[in-house]
């Protein structure tokens, strides 16, 4: 990471990271990086995020159903678009 424009300051960002997730949490997710090919400092601190985020919560059984599909219209978008424009 060192050898990019902004390598040290990717590295500081990543040392930072140690205090709060330890050693060996910022060591992993660095390997992670280095392994896509591309590793950055977002990206180190993202697999520190995801590997330190808890289960998912339990899933909630409810007795309430969609009665009708949402519908995919991008159209309305883009008249909000157009709304903001004219302001």
């Amino acid at each position: 990471m060192l050898r990019r424009a902004g390598g040290d300051r990717v590295m500081a960002q990543v040392l930072a990271a140690v205090p709060r997730f330890g050693l060996e949490a910022v060591l992993v997710a660095v390997e992670l990086a280095l392994e896509s090919g591309r590793p950055s400092g977002e990206h180190v601190l993202n697999l520190l995020a995801r590997l330190h985020e808890g289960p998912p919560p339990d899933r909630v059984e409810t007795a309430l159903t969609v009665t009708t599909a949402p519908l995919a219209d991008t159209a309305r978008y883009d008249h909000l678009r157009a709304e903001v424009a004219r302001e």
